[in-house]
């Protein structure tokens, strides 16, 4: 089944320890996600790093995030929103009252 949406954590970053954290970050995802949520890879730049994750259901697949990194240094700096597949604008899922979101 082709997903329908696609869940991006972002968090800040400038330099080369940051990439390496997300790196990691990521292979704790790509080990605790259910089959249901597909990681889909990473980017940084541009003062930002991203972590693309492939969902049917954008909130249990954030759900599932939360309670992989809820307890993970990275938590207190993470954004995070949803969009569907191919589409433009994002919903934004974290932190509460998070009013924009991008992907640069």
């Amino acid at each position: 089944m082709l997903p329908k949406y696609q869940v991006v954590l972002q968090w800040p970053a400038d330099s080369i320890d940051d990439y390496d954290a997300l790196v990691a970050i990521e292979n704790l995802l790509i080990e605790n996600l259910s089959s249901d949520n597909r990681t889909d890879g990473h980017d940084a730049g541009s003062g930002e790093m991203n972590i693309f994750i492939y969902a049917q259901h954008p909130q249990k697949a954030f759900e599932e995030v939360k309670s992989v990194l809820g307890g993970h240094d990275c938590w207190k700096d993470l954004r995070a929103a949803f969009r569907k597949v191919k589409d433009k604008p994002f919903t934004p899922l974290w932190p509460p009252g998070l009013n924009g979101f991008k992907v640069s």
